[in-house]
């Protein structure tokens, strides 16, 4: 038997987390100074300055909090540390009233943080620099995590071992976390090099190709988390073909298991061509592209500007980024079908995307065939495998457990989200589009409309999505839970 939950330890971490959520802010506050923003440089200073007293109070509350600390604990710091780290996030623009209502700012920072790109907002370029480069950055600090950002810089001893990889599995994307390193922190630290790295190497080719230096800040860093904040209302549709093929390219990019490139660090290119998941994530945006351009024929002037259009939204759809450059609500129905699809399946595990992931849909394949044959043969015993290794019976579990949860959680937010009365094309996809993370719906909610009109329920109950499609669910669900809080 253990004791209760290290509410302390918790408390800690979340201090340390607003903190690093504080210092983040700056950059924007300076850059609302440099614009002489000045109401929304107050804001923001006094935003951080309302965080960092929190964090301070909280930190003096818990700094004695002992080292105990498990997979509970991990689990239900993830699912805290993200709702107040929205709840103060959101707090320059409820100050400054370029957001006048608390619940659609706080929609609009889950909706960075989580990298999801759904937006209340009817004039994105009427908002001041300062306050548009925070809501961009979100994206990257959500995209990679933040937790994991602290894994990567606080010094820990290996007794806290078992709190690193609580707290990774807890917030990494995918069915399942394997150490890129020898030690957790070692792995956080890679991770994050490999996403600081391809954030530079976007921003550098978008100001090579002539976009303003603002614009490609914002733009590689909301790529880079795969959330699709745009600085401008058209999203990316007035940028030149150059910058919209290079935003394709990338979105792409970060879209694939962070361990990939890892692994081409290491020079085990072998290894990585044989990813079987990757195969099938490269596969699928493949046929993709090619089955929308044929059915976008005559669509648009000419073959080389459909062929851009259907590649720039099979890659923001995927990789769940958000980012447009046309109004594909107008395409026709099977390429919209496919959109909808890929936004129901989402990008790889270990990526900065969302949705179910393809490491999960290919298991679940695998699960369904082996089934198939077994009712065949009831005799014969098969066993899972990817990459030549056999999965352990735990992962497929929980794969077909996050199934089942992300269908009832589709199923009751579609009914409470009905309740506005908009269409059920616009109902449903708006709640696919917030729980995989995507950005724009169809319908009401498609590229060129936004979600200022859902009331301040249906708002709370896609907040909900948000965070539970970026934390896998469980991290939010636990919270619901009563014997999460009882002793063991």
């Amino acid at each position: 038997m253990r004791n209760a939950m290290n509410y302390k330890k918790i408390g800690q971490i979340i201090s340390l987390i607003l903190a690093v959520e504080a210092v983040f802010m700056i950059p924007a506050w300076l850059i609302s100074l440099y614009y002489h923003e000045h109401n929304a440089a107050f804001s923001i200073i006094k935003s951080i300055v309302i965080i960092v007293i929190a964090a301070g109070c909280l930190y003096a509350v818990t700094r004695n909090a002992k080292k105990g600390f498990y997979a509970k604990e991990g689990l239900v710091t993830t699912g805290v540390a993200w709702l107040v780290m929205s709840m103060l996030g959101c707090l320059p623009f409820y100050i400054s009233r370029e957001i006048p209502l608390y619940v659609d700012a706080l929609f609009e920072m889950v909706s960075g943080f989580t990298t999801t790109g759904s937006s209340i907002l009817t004039n994105v370029e009427a908002m001041d620099k300062g306050l548009l480069y925070w809501r961009s950055f979100s994206h990257w600090l959500g995209g990679m995590g933040v937790l994991v950002f602290l894994l990567a810089i606080v010094p820990l001893s290996g007794k806290n071992e078992g709190f690193t990889i609580h707290i990774l599995r807890a917030e990494s994307p995918g069915p399942s976390v394997g150490k890129l390193g020898p030690r957790m922190k070692q792995t956080a630290v890679i991770l994050y090099v490999i996403y600081v790295v391809l954030t530079v190497l976007d921003f550098l080719f978008l100001v090579i190709g002539g976009m303003p230096v603002f614009d490609a800040v914002c733009t590689a860093v909301g790529t880079a988390g795969t959330g699709g904040f745009g600085v401008k209302n058209d999203s990316m549709a007035s940028y030149s073909p150059y910058l919209q093929n290079v935003t394709t390219v990338f979105m792409l990019l970060f879209g694939v298991n962070f361990s990939c490139y890892y692994l081409l660090l290491m020079k085990r290119v072998k290894d990585v061509l044989r990813d079987e998941e990757l195969h099938l994530y490269v596969g699928i945006v493949f046929t993709s592209i090619v089955l929308i351009t044929l059915n976008l024929r005559g669509f648009f002037p000419t073959v080389a500007e459909t062929v851009r259009h259907a590649a720039f939204q099979v890659a923001t759809v995927i990789s769940t980024s958000g980012f447009a450059t046309a109004d594909f609500d107008k395409w026709p129905a099977l390429s919209k079908a496919i959109l909808l699809i890929l936004m129901l399946s989402g990008a790889c595990a270990g990526s900065t995307g969302g949705g179910i992931k393809v490491a999960r849909i290919m298991l679940l394949f695998k699960s369904l065939r082996r089934n198939f044959h077994e009712n065949l043969r009831s005799s014969e015993v098969r066993k899972v495998r990817v990459n030549g290794v056999v999965m352990d019976e735990k992962v497929m579990r929980n794969v077909n457990g996050y199934l089942i949860a992300y269908v009832f959680i589709i199923i009751f937010s579609f009914l409470i989200v009905s309740m506005d009365g908009f269409s059920i094309e616009t109902n449903l996809s708006a709640v696919i589009a917030t729980f995989n993370n995507i950005g724009p719906g169809f319908d009401g909610v498609g590229a060129t409309c936004n979600f200022s009109a859902y009331s301040p329920l249906s708002k709370l109950v896609m907040i909900f999505d948000m965070l539970a499609g970026r934390l896998e669910i469980y991290p939010i669900l636990i919270l619901f839970s009563r014997s999460a809080w009882k002793k063991i």
